[in-house]
């Protein structure tokens, strides 16, 4: 069995992004821990789901965070040596978002 291939960023994220995300991860990760206590709880099905869409929204808005840093250094960097196949990636990445 092969090993997945791992890729790191040439750019750093800055420490402030890095903080950010850091932190709305972790109020994801709350909310979800939150859901769980709920269903365990068989809390009513409709504030379960209102709980579960904020969830859903916050992780959507820390996707479009690190679309947007990738777009600014990744993508940025790939086309200045000549790889516009980045291109593609870019655009398989954004139709998994939409």
């Amino acid at each position: 069995m092969s090993e997945p291939c791992i890729h790191h960023k040439n750019t750093p994220r800055s420490e402030e992004t890095q903080a950010n995300l850091q932190r709305r991860l972790n109020r994801v990760i709350g909310q979800l821990n939150g859901v769980k206590d709920m269903i365990d709880e068989n809390r009513y099905c409709g504030d379960v789901l209102t709980q579960l869409a904020a969830a859903e929204s916050a992780v959507r808005r820390i996707s479009e965070m690190v679309l947007r840093e990738h777009m600014r250094t990744c993508v940025v960097e790939e086309i200045q040596t000549g790889n516009t196949e980045v291109v593609d990636e870019v655009m398989d990445l954004m139709r998994r978002f939409s």
